[in-house]
């Protein structure tokens, strides 16, 4: 049985947002549910009145009424709330009352901190949906953002989204093979970028990437340019822009401050009083995610305003307890999914915290910083960060005052027992450690606690609302206490509507539902227990996941492929049992009459930190002499590492799956060799 570490308060009905919908529901449907078990069953077998009171109970606006919550159980393309017309934006801008109250909290080491109001808010998404219509955005467009997490982004998305046109954002570290694979994939007519930022006291210039993600993408016919700091676009960059000198058309170049300052839609843009929401169906595209790229490309999950307005209500008020005086503090980029979540806590009323830059300048007590200062009352939280603090002996409550917090959230990486107890060394039983798992596939989290479930520890509290997840063996038989896959076995709104691009329903369909048809293969190893918790051991594909960020295969190789020294290479990521940044190893086959050196082991490193991230430099570069492969060219990372952490050759693949049976020798050698350095 696993060790409760946390039960939950007695008055948790009383005091808790999910208590008060359960109270609701026991009056409107004239159940007597208890707590918990009650309502998580009820929402996973009653699927339909579950979703049609989260629609009821937090009175969705819509702009015509659904003629059926569900058409039928079935998964992929479930339809839900067939003819309803509605639009996300008009869910995130607070209600009258709250007009004056902070929306967004902006830090940055770019640049000053500042807020902004609801009505603030409100007025900078009506200005810059002004400026977007001016520039020919219309409904079913793609307008993209490489910029960081900051209001910007957020107001740029809003407005997008308010149109009918559908968002999607890079980070601005990333190199432009990252950027150039994902936003050509979806060929948008805008793209909004900073020239630079700092990270940490660091200057990092972009004009050069952005001229390069430029020149890939020539669907672009505006770029809107993002003050950020001290760093603007210079005349001559616009001047080359403009001309379209080195790009294969010209691209109009205009400044995000004046979007919509003379606007032709007419109307005082500054105070959002002509500010309209475009109905859209309930599956209409809202933004664009891609997945970390493991087997190719990066995947452009497409999720829709219905799919992710629903969950968001349902996920940050009922599991995050989030509302009108909250504050939503959780670092992210607005390349991972929980820049989305994010945001989405305005949904629910609540006020939000954006942060850009370097998470452990000046030192790595800064978000806990940050949260004291912003009096955040949900504080997510990285599982490496816990161990960190653990393990450096760090007390952050005797350092700053955090007693708003009432809820740490944990997600990106396994979270061991010692961090649990570690929360709770530090913070008491008062507040909430929901350690959660779900992703990109569904933006949200598919395990994790709510304010009525206990809190185990070393284990997550359980599944999410609405979620109908298990583990399945290969046979697709249900497993308890043991390891098997993630799957859900029933639909739920959040889930992709498809893949962008061509064939996009067959990629979707095959990445989620090959292995089981009719139920969802998440792609994680699970172990759900007697006891109640759930135990996520890591992916089921090769997928790396270093300091909780995936990082796709596909994206290194993509780098190393244009190396002229390099003929082939295949990357590993060994985990920190310690929930750390662990190692990467990249091992590469040099082309013929190629010397391995440290100085090509440089350049190597600098060409991945350059073009996709520093998370994507390898800790050891590795000369091989081949690369093994499947019978269908498939590259072997899985059982490589496995190779490296201790397993035979021939427990992990047989001779005959190799295109060359002796290609994994090698590295049963580099395993010995690492074991026998370990062990001196």
């Amino acid at each position: 049985m696993p060790k409760v570490i946390r039960d939950v308060p007695t008055d948790a009905i009383e005091t808790s947002n999910i208590g008060a919908f359960l109270t609701w529901v026991n009056t409107k449907f004239g159940y007597t549910f208890e707590g918990w078990d009650d309502l998580y069953t009820w929402s996973t077998t009653d699927i339909e009145d579950f979703w049609e009171s989260v629609w009821e109970y937090f009175e969705v606006k819509a702009h015509s009424p659904y003629t059926s919550v569900l058409e039928e159980r079935v998964m992929p393309h479930a339809r839900w709330f067939t003819g309803a017309t509605l639009n996300y934006t008009e869910h995130s801008l607070g209600s009258p009352e709250q007009a004056d109250d902070a929306a967004v909290t902006a830090v940055s080491q770019t640049r000053d901190d500042f807020t902004l109001t609801f009505a603030q808010l409100r007025a900078e998404v009506a200005r810059v949906r002004a400026g977007l219509i001016d520039l020919g955005v219309k409904k079913g467009d793609r307008v993209v953002g490489y910029l960081p997490n900051q209001p910007e982004a957020l107001v740029a998305f809003l407005a997008a989204a308010s149109i009918g046109a559908i968002w999607a954002s890079c980070a601005p570290e990333f190199g432009t093979q990252s950027v150039i694979d994902r936003f050509s994939q979806v060929e948008p007519t805008v793209l909004l970028a900073i020239p630079g930022y700092m990270y940490g006291n660091k200057a990092v210039d972009r004009t050069a990437e952005l001229t390069e993600v430029l020149a890939a993408l020539p669907t672009l016919t505006h770029l809107v340019s993002v003050d950020y700091g001290e760093f603007s676009l210079d005349d001559d960059t616009r001047e080359q822009f403009t001309n379209g000198a080195g790009l294969d058309h010209a691209i109009d170049v205009v400044d995000y401050a004046g979007l919509g300052a003379t606007s032709a839609t007419g109307g005082d843009t500054t105070a959002g009083e002509s500010l309209e929401f475009e109905p859209v169906p309930f599956d209409h595209p809202l933004f664009i995610l891609f997945s970390s790229g493991t087997t190719g490309k990066p995947k452009a999950i497409v999720h829709s305003h219905g799919g992710i307005l629903l969950e968001t209500l349902k996920n940050h008020s009922l599991h995050f307890d989030l509302g009108p005086g909250s504050q939503f503090c959780w670092f992210s980029t607005t390349a991972w999914m929980m820049w989305n979540a994010l945001v989405g806590g305005l949904v629910v009323g609540s006020s939000i915290v954006m942060i850009d830059g370097n998470p452990n300048y000046p030192d790595p007590k800064e978000l806990w910083r940050i949260a004291a200062n912003t009096e955040a009352t949900l504080m997510g939280v990285a599982p490496g960060a816990i161990m960190s603090a653990r393990k450096a002996g760090f007390n952050p409550t005797e350092e700053f005052d955090l007693s708003a917090v009432s809820q740490f959230g944990a997600a990106g990486a396994p979270l061991p027992a010692e961090g649990y107890e570690w929360v709770y060394d530090q913070f008491g039983q008062d507040v909430l450690l929901n350690v959660g798992c779900g992703g990109t596939d569904v933006c949200t989290g598919i395990l994790q606690a709510s304010p009525l479930t206990p809190v185990y520890s070393g284990e997550m509290s359980g599944v999410s609302l609405g979620f109908a997840a298990t583990a399945f063996d290969a046979s697709g038989n249900e497993v308890v206490d043991g390891l098997g896959e993630l799957v859900i076995t029933q639909p739920t709104p959040s889930m992709p509507v498809t893949f962008w691009g061509e064939n996009g329903d067959a990629r979707y369909e095959a990445a989620y539902f090959d292995k089981y048809p009719g139920i969802w293969r998440h792609g994680d190893w699970a172990k759900f227990t007697t006891g109640g918790g759930v135990v996520v051991t890591g992916r089921s594909d090769a997928t790396l996941n270093r300091g909780g960020v995936r990082l796709g295969t596909a994206d290194f190789y993509s780098v190393i492929d244009t190396l002229p020294e390099v003929s082939d290479a295949l990357v590993i990521h060994l985990e920190d049992p310690d929930g750390g940044m662990g190692e990467l190893v990249l091992f590469v086959q040099l082309e013929d009459g190629v010397s391995s050196t440290d100085e090509l082991a440089g350049r190597i490193r600098s060409a991945l930190k350059t073009r996709l991230s520093p998370r994507h430099t390898p800790d050891e570069v590795v000369p091989v002499t081949r690369i093994p492969l499947g019978r269908t060219g498939k590259k072997l990372e899985v059982p490589v590492k496995r190779i490296v952490q201790g397993a035979t050759a021939e427990s992990v693949a047989s001779a005959g799956a190799l295109q060359d049976p002796r290609s994994l020798d090698e590295y049963v050698e580099y395993a010995q060799t690492r074991k026998a350095k370990v062990n001196a």
